[in-house]
């Protein structure tokens, strides 16, 4: 049992390298491919690989929204709210007026 299991490991040896083998030589022709039609259609690196931008088109993470400016406080906590969304507790039944920042 101990040569069958010495003899697999020599087989996996050796097909890990022809795999890595072939992965390189794949490699290769997709570099050279890549280099060609950059060549080819004049692209840079930001045609190929464009920085994330917003939906404004200005550099940042993509599709970041904003929260909101904070439109009302609570005194106690100093908690505050947009005024977007569900109201929070410590301001139902309240004069908003008297809470606006």
């Amino acid at each position: 049992m101990t040569s069958d299991y010495k003899a697999l490991l020599q087989q996996k040896a050796e097909l890990e390298k022809k795999i890595d083998a072939l992965i390189q030589h794949a490699k290769t022709d997709a570099i050279a491919e890549a280099k060609a039609m950059v060549q080819q259609y004049g692209l840079t690196k930001e045609d190929v690989f464009p920085s994330a931008k917003s939906k404004s088109g200005k550099p940042g993470k993509a599709g970041k929204r904003s929260v909101g400016e904070p439109k009302f406080r609570n005194p106690e906590t100093g908690a505050t709210w947009t005024g977007r969304g569900k109201p929070p507790k410590w301001i139902e039944g309240k004069d908003r007026a008297s809470l606006a920042i």
